[in-house]
């Protein structure tokens, strides 16, 4: 059978033992408990996705070599090996390069979400016959989160005269209590565009991407790893990249129907539960909180893209804001953007990791003096939708169709502004 399985390190053998031998019940009581994330691939939708992917194989083969190893060292190169290969998979699979691995369509980008899973399960259960401090399992789910999302994988060809480059970041699905069946549109962009080249009126431009978790604690903390695994992984990931692309954007899914280019950006966690079911509301934590500001905008060439025809669904220029008024108390939502001190309550984008990626992205790009020379920003995709009257099945026609024009729409509207751009500059 070649469905993926949690385990729960030992705990899991010493189960279906009986909890019958002293080493199996000492095992049991200290085996680190799965993720509310790694709980869900238990259900049969992650099963039938796995299965029909030919990704259901990734966790178990993972999890003998994961044993195999024979210190920390070969364990920590195991990782950083079989991580980046399961990103490198996933894009060639989305791409049509080699076996499809089932009658899933490649499009799809919720393989590579619940194979991670099952990796990071066997992480942190993993019962080595050496010692592994916290720290350093730590360290090798960081490890496994960074490759398998092409975080380690941006690479730019280093000398090509005329080569734009463009850097794209997606997200994982997410609100998969509602749906346990969800994709996320702009997970699908991240693996069809990875490495591409799209060509666009002023010349060819080199798109690399990543992925991102729909996780509070990741995005913590700035550049301070005090936060847990991954903590401060925009930052982390974007720092070494800004200074030498031409145009950036984060996207993730927005509203029904349509695309949204965001025109501000607000330091504002709204509360709402992530992957884990873990809420936060406060301001954005971010290194030098003194010099935070509460606004960040888009410079993204946003007339030229929503004036373009890039597609089936309308592109909007959203300006909306919620705001504290200075000297107020209460939420005010300002169609126009924010008006002078007032309070961050929600950009353009929400309150949620889309508007705090797309803050911490542009956030980022000013710190680094790059504001009037970077475009960037961040944009939001519409609603994947299932067809009418699908409530049970994991794909239709629809759905593919869905996924297939946003991900088209999302290369047309890069194409728009890398052109804009460069009309500006000249």
């Amino acid at each position: 059978m070649h469905s993926i399985r949690v385990r729960v390190g030992f705990l899991g053998l010493a189960l279906l033992a009986g909890l019958s031998s002293p080493t199996a019940r000492a095992a049991a009581e200290t085996a680190p408990a799965p993720t509310v994330e790694e709980q869900r691939l238990a259900g049969a939708v992650p099963r039938e996705i796995l299965a029909r992917s030919g990704f259901d194989a990734v966790a178990p083969r993972f999890a003998r070599l994961l044993q195999a190893s024979h210190s920390y060292a070969q364990a920590r190169r195991l990782v950083d090996r079989e991580g980046g290969a399961l990103w490198r998979r996933a894009v060639d699979r989305v791409q049509g390069r080699g076996p499809a691995g089932g009658d899933l369509s490649r499009d799809d980008d919720r393989p590579l979400y619940w194979a991670r899973l099952g990796m990071t399960s066997e992480v942190r259960t993993w019962e080595p016959a050496f010692t592994v401090t916290e720290r350093q399992r730590t360290a090798l789910l960081d490890a496994l989160e960074r490759t398998s999302r092409g975080q380690s994988d941006i690479r730019y060809p280093a000398h090509a005269k005329g080569l734009k480059r463009v850097l794209v970041t997606g997200f994982d699905p997410f609100t998969l209590d509602r749906d346990i069946r969800i994709s996320n549109p702009s997970g699908a962009t991240a693996l069809a565009l990875d490495g591409t080249v799209i060509r666009t009126a002023d010349g060819p431009a080199r798109v690399e991407t990543a992925v991102f978790p729909v996780r509070w604690q990741d995005f913590a903390g700035g550049t301070s790893q005090a936060f847990g695994t991954g903590g401060g992984t925009v930052e982390r990931t974007l720092r070494p990249y800004l200074p030498h692309v031409d145009l950036f954007t984060t996207v993730s899914q927005g509203r029904v129907g349509r695309f949204d280019v965001e025109r501000t950006n607000g330091a504002w966690r709204g509360g709402f539960p992530d992957n884990d079911n873990i809420g936060r509301t406060e301001t954005v934590p971010v290194a030098d909180p003194a010099s935070q500001p509460q606004w960040t905008t888009t410079t993204l060439p946003y007339p030229a893209i929503v004036a373009a025809d890039t597609g089936r669904f309308p592109v909007y220029d959203n300006t909306s804001v919620t705001e504290i008024p200075a000297g107020g108390t209460a939420p005010v939502v300002r169609p126009d953007g924010p008006t002078a001190g007032s309070t961050a309550r929600a950009g353009g984008g929400g309150n949620y990791l889309s508007n705090e990626i797309a803050y911490r992205a542009t956030l980022l790009r000013d710190r680094l003096g790059l504001h009037d020379s970077l475009p960037g920003g961040h944009v939001h995709t519409p609603v994947l939708q299932f067809g009418t009257g699908n409530t049970t099945e994991v794909t239709d026609a629809e759905f593919v169709r869905n996924r297939l024009d946003i991900v088209a729409q999302v290369r047309a509207i890069l194409t728009v502004a890398v052109s804009a751009t460069e009309r500006t500059r000249d």
